[in-house]
Order: structure tokens, then C-alpha cells, then sequence
């Protein structure tokens, strides 16, 4: 047994299986029979056991379930998420984002800086921001804060403030709060916060025309082309984003990394490939740089999204099978550059995908709302989708940026500019995926299919430290998060990997239900979802499975250490 014993009293939650994924003191993972002993007073672990106790091992009112043959592991932590309150509520919120993240056994979510509006970018919007989430919250939300031009004055006080990271765009964010960063603005961020325990991330896409100091690689590459083709082929879209967008950006975060040595640099959302020799050789150089990928990237593939099927549209965008099979070995290997997976859960209302009539399904309250105001914020109403389509900026949110804009060198039109924004147009709808609360399947599922072919996938261990352990580790969050271990918040994820069950529209609790892994089949299901020793979600149980009838998440807002 390690930690604490068992209080006398016996008022404790005992959980138990023979298959757990535990951390050790030196913070290796292992799987192996056990028993962890919870107290529900204080949320923590009191101890773990690698063996399973039986039930008379402990006084007669202690709360004791053996989960056995089901593997329970520690609460996922998300670190991407958005949540969009306030502002953009009725693309998301803190009730229903965290609602979906507990039915999927992640019992922590990290909560970008935008979409909401304001933006957190100041205290005073981190403070709405926080208001906004009282009482709201169904597991644990940490928050990030922006970096935008001119802003710089105000990081230090947000790392006072409690958030976990800071992250910034080389490209237009596609909402005019959230404008993108300069070299310059990225060079001075970097030395605001060269000695703060904290992470500055990267939306790495970046125009060549503006790469002034990415390597010769990079420099000779093709400039980008305006698209051609028709706006509804999945193949247009994804031409109009190629790989040098995201290598021309990391080459120039490289550039000016020497001006903060000890600071921990990321790059959220990697999906080209080319991106990995450039982050290997840096982290050899020994900077300190990591990269996050997506749950998307690693499930899905270009070679099988349907033309007009807009809710696979994100930036930068789902590549071919043989670039995913390359994300998949970097992850595989524990010296990757590649060290967490996250959801990137970014979502918008189903009009603003412009989704073509076949995939315009129906809610269980009636057919989809219509959106109650503009993506800006401004209380109008958008009687049709096409008032929407009209009003709205083309370029998308956080991570679903479209290229939308004038080229800032060569003033030609912008992609998608003066075209029919019609149903099932790639370059007119909204990017991002919805998918919080889905990645441990969708993982095990594609990692069990892999091994099944012989191809390299990651173990159940693996899973739990790019998802749980290393997510909670770049949020500085590791003392308290994303393992089981004496002393660790009492997060617990039940995982039935014999469930095979198909995604229905029913089953998304997020806001709005539209996400390209509807109808997908997934080997692999969340039964029961703890927080801090509360169970907040049991599938199939009463309230929709929101067994605890109540919020008991926390607002995240310690001081980072580390």
C-alpha cells in the first residue's frame, strides 16, 4: 500500500479493478491490479494498493465497487478545449462543454481565450470569465490566456491570475478580438515571460510571403496558390493549406527562441508531418518546444471525407492516411516531439458550417436553432442561413482559420472571396470539430485497429500519459491531475474497452450536436466518470447520466509553480 491508510472511521469510496493504470512514485505508469482508496471530504487519494482488496477488507459503511475486468484509469485531462462563455454562448458554454467532457471520462478541461467574447486577454475578461463559469461547471476548467498585439503589459498579472498557458496566432484567428501576432509581438512575449512558470503556444500556421526567417527548406517552397476547384471538394479546401503554413510558422517560433531559453514553447494542434524533423532537431538543440496533435488528426483521414461534408472542416486541416500514419509513429515513440492528444473541441452553430440538406438532421427539441446573433457578438437576429453566411466573417475560429483575407504581400484576392457561399461549401463554412468527451475511444479504437494490422499503436499506458499525465503536466497541473497516486485529486475514469457502440446524434451533449464522428462505430466506452471523489457521470444512469445532480467542478485558479 502507498499514502495515507484508511481513516478509522471508514467514510471513504473504495474503487477498485484488476486492471488500473497507476503512477509510481518516479512517475511511471504501470498497469496492475488494484485498490484506491478515496476520501470524498477532502477529493484526494488516500492511498493505492496493487492488488484487489476485497470488500470485508474495510468497515461495513464504505462505499466499495470493484470494477473488475474494466479498466479504470485517471480522468483525462483535456488541454484544448473551447467553451466560449461568455460572449459566444450559444456556439457553447460551461454547462454543456463540461457535461460532455464528464461523459467521456475527462475530468479536467483547459479553456482557450477565445472564442468568447471578451477574449482573455486582460484580468478583467479573466474575471467575467470566471464569473461566467460559476456554478456551471461539471468537472474541473482550467483557462488560458491570449497573447494579441499590444497586450504584453498584461500576461505577467494573468499569470498572477491563475491561468495555465498563454496562446497566440501567426495567422488571422478569423475573430476580430483575437488579431494575430507579429514576430515582434512574439519576441516580446517571449521575453515578458522568458522567467514565469507558464507555456506560450502557438496557432502555427503562418503565409510565406510573411516567414521572413525560416530556414532555406522552408524559404524555397512554393508560395501558396488562391484555390481552385470547386468549393465543395474536400480537396480544394485542403490545397489551399498546405504543409508550409505550419512549417514556415514553427521555423519562425524557432527563430526567436533564444530570447527566452527556459521557457516552455508549444505548438497546439500539429498536423503536417514536414512540421516534425524541425521540432526533433529543436528539442536535440535543446530548446524547450512540444506539440500537441488532435484527436481528428489520428482518426480521420482526407482520402475519406465526402465532398460537401463541412463538418470535417478544420485548420489546419484533416490530411491524407499516409501523413496520419506518420502522426500515429510519433506518437509512438516516448522521445517524440509529439508528447499530449487533445480534443481542440472548437464548435459553432450548425448554420455556420453551411451543412448540405442530407446532413441537416433534427434535433430532440425540434430542428436545429437558428443562431440568436451574429458571430460578432451583436444582438441581431439571423432569420436564414444565408443572412448568416452573409453577415458573417468567412474565416473561422481558433484552429478552423480559413484563408480568407488579401494576401498581406501580394494583395491578391483571398481565397473563397466573391464565390456562392452555398451548403456544403469547404471554403465559406466555419471550421472546428466538435469532439470533447470522445477521445478515449476514438484513440483505442484506431490504436486497437492498428495493432490488429500490425502497425504501430499505443498501449492503454500510452494513452493515459499523452492524454492524462503529459496534459496535465503542460498545464502545471501535475501535482494534482491525470494520475492515480496518493495525494493526486481523486479523477477517475471507469473504461469499458469491450463496448462497441455507434455514435448517435443523441449521444453528443455538447450544444450544438453536429461532429463528423456522428455514426462512427468506436470499441471502447466511458462508463462512470469521477471528480475529486464525487461521481459526476454513469451511462445509462438517472439525469442523463449526470448521476450528482449538481456541478461540482472548480474553477482552476492556483498559481502555476511549474
Amino acid at each position: 500500500m502507498t499514502g495515507q491508510e484508511t481513516p478509522a472511521n471508514g467514510r471513504v469510496v473504495v474503487l477498485a479493478s484488476t486492471r488500473t493504470v497507476i503512477t509510481l512514485p518516479d512517475d511511471v505508469l504501470i498497469l496492475t491490479p488494484a485498490t484506491i482508496v478515496i476520501s470524498p471530504a477532502t477529493g484526494k487519494i488516500l492511498s493505492v494498493t496493487t492488488e484487489v482488496l476485497p470488500r470485508n477488507a474495510f468497515p461495513a459503511e464504505t462505499k466499495y465497487q470493484d470494477y473488475s475486468p474494466k479498466l479504470l484509469l485517471p480522468g483525462l485531462v483535456d488541454a484544448h478545449v473551447h467553451l466560449n462563455e461568455p460572449g459566444r454562448t450559444e456556439w457553447e458554454g460551461f454547462d454543456t462543454g463540461t457535461k460532455a467532457a464528464a461523459s467521456g471520462g475527462v475530468t479536467t478541461v483547459i479553456d482557450m481565450p477565445l472564442n468568447a467574447i471578451p477574449p482573455t486577454t486582460t484580468v478583467a475578461a479573466f474575471n467575467k470569465k470566471l464569473a461566467a463559469s460559476q456554478g456551471q461547471c461539471w468537472v474541473d476548467v482550467g483557462f488560458y490566456g491570449g497573447v494579441i498585439p499590444g497586450n504584453a503589459h498584461e500576461l505577467m498579472p494573468l499569470v498572477e491570475a491563475g491561468v495555465r498557458g498563454f496562446k497566440g496566432f501567426l495567422i488571422d484567428s478569423g475573430v476580430d478580438e483575437f488579431p494575430a501576432v507579429s514576430p515582434k509581438d512574439v519576441a516580446l512575449a517571449m521575453t515578458t515571460l522568458k522567467d514565469a512558470p507558464t507555456t506560450l503556444m502557438f496557432h502555427a500556421e503562418m503565409l510565406p510571403s510573411a516567414c521572413t526567417s525560416a530556414d532555406d527548406e522552408v524559404q524555397r517552397t512554393e508560395p501558396v496558390l488562391q484555390p481552385t476547384g470547386a468549393p465543395g471538394s474536400y480537396s480544394t479546401f485542403l490545397n489551399s493549406r498546405p504543409p508550409v503554413l505550419e512549417t514556415c510558422a514553427i521555423a519562425e517560433i524557432l527563430s526567436l527562441a533564444k530570447l527566452a531559453p527556459q521557457l516552455h514553447l508549444h505548438i497546439v494542434h500539429l498536423s503536417a508531418t514536414e512540421c516534425i524533423p524541425l521540432l526533433r532537431k529543436a528539442r536535440q538543440d535543446g530548446i524547450r518546444i512540444t506539440a500537441e496533435t488532435c484527436f481528428h488528426y489520428l482518426g480521420l483521414a482526407a482520402d475519406n471525407i465526402p465532398d460537401g461534408d463541412t463538418r470535417h472542416k478544420c485548420c489546419p486541416p484533416i490530411r491524407s492516411q499516409a501523413n496520419q500514419d506518420r502522426l500515429w509513429e510519433e506518437i509512438c515513440d516516448i522521445e517524440g516531439c509529439i508528447t499530449t492528444v487533445v480534443s481542440d473541441h472548437s464548435p459553432c452553430t450548425p448554420e455556420l458550417k453551411l451543412l448540405p440538406p442530407h446532413l441537416q438532421s433534427i434535433h430532440h427539441h425540434g430542428r436545429r436553432p437558428k443562431p440568436p446573433r451574429l458571430d460578432s457578438g451583436i444582438g441581431v437576429e439571423t432569420p436564414t442561413n444565408e443572412e448568416v453566411v452573409a453577415t458573417t466573417k468567412n474565416d473561422n475560429d481558433d484552429d478552423a482559420v480559413d484563408l480568407l483575407k488579401p494576401d498581406p504581400v501580394e494583395g491578391t484576392a483571398a481565397n473563397g472571396v466573391g464565390l456562392e457561399k452555398s451548403p456544403g461549401d469547404f471554403l465559406a463554412a466555419w471550421g472546428g470539430i466538435s469532439s470533447v468527451g470522445l477521445g478515449l475511444p476514438i484513440l483505442y479504437t484506431a490504436a486497437s485497429e492498428r495493432a490488429g494490422r500490425g502497425d504501430a499503436a499505443p498501449t492503454i499506458v500510452d494513452i493515459v500519459r499523452m492524454c492524462s499525465q503529459e496534459t496535465a503536466r503542460q498545464v502545471g497541473l501535475a501535482h494534482r491531475k491525470g494520475g492515480l497516486r496518493a495525494g493526486m485529486d481523486a479523477d477517475v475514469c471507469i473504461f469499458d474497452d469491450e463496448d462497441v457502440w455507434t455514435l448517435q446524434q443523441a449521444d453528443m451533449r455538447w450544444k450544438n450536436r453536429c461532429s463528423p464522428w456522428e455514426g462512427h462505430t468506436f470499441r471502447g466506452r466511458v462508463h462512470e466518470t469521477w471528480v475529486r471523489g464525487h461521481k459526476v457521470f454513469q451511462l445509462g444512469g438517472e439525469n442523463n447520466g449526470l448521476v450528482g445532480g449538481r456541478p461540482v467542478g472548480e474553477a482552476i485558479v492556483e498559481r502555476r509553480t511549474c
